[in-house]
């Protein structure tokens, strides 16, 4: 098995942009992703954006040089909590590297990076027929939000940490 490693993206390096911009244009092709290519004023924008939002945090996942995997995140803040959060935005794999555990690597980076920065917890959401996705994020615990009885679930995944 090849060696994956999880770099978080320096935004001022041309390789990480590069990077950013194919797997998100990737996973935006995808049918659970946008279903075509970013428009070119997208891929235009997205970086100076991404760099200029001051709670940005990407992880990419690279494998024998080539950028296979992203974690696209943003930091938040929890107000029952008082306490920072992750919400990962993006989370993709490449087609033809899934099933070989990159997502839960990425996922796993994330979680260590929200420990180390005293977050209450990493949460996400997952349009309801991503079969896989769901799988992968029940594997690494995330599960649906209940916060009272009365209230019902939330249609949003969260972990706590």
């Amino acid at each position: 098995m090849e060696a994956v490693t999880i770099l978080e993206a320096d935004l001022d390096s041309s390789e990480h942009q590069q990077a950013v911009l194919d797997l998100i244009d990737a996973y935006a092709m995808d049918p659970m992703g946008n279903g075509g290519s970013l428009p070119k004023d997208v891929k235009d924008k997205l970086i100076p954006g991404l760099k200029s939002h001051p709670t940005t945090l990407i992880f990419i996942a690279y494998a024998n040089g080539a950028a296979i995997g992203i974690a696209v995140c943003f930091v938040g803040f929890s107000t029952f909590a008082a306490r920072p959060l992750i919400n990962v935005h993006d989370l993709a794999v490449l087609p033809g590297r899934r099933g070989s555990g990159v997502g839960r690597r990425l996922l796993a980076a994330v979680e260590r990076r929200a420990r180390e920065m005293g977050c209450c917890k990493v949460t996400l959401e997952v349009l309801e027929n991503n079969h896989r996705a769901l799988k992968v994020y029940a594997a690494a615990g995330f599960a649906r939000v209940t916060y009272t009885e009365d209230a019902g679930g939330a249609l949003f995944f969260a972990k706590k940490l």
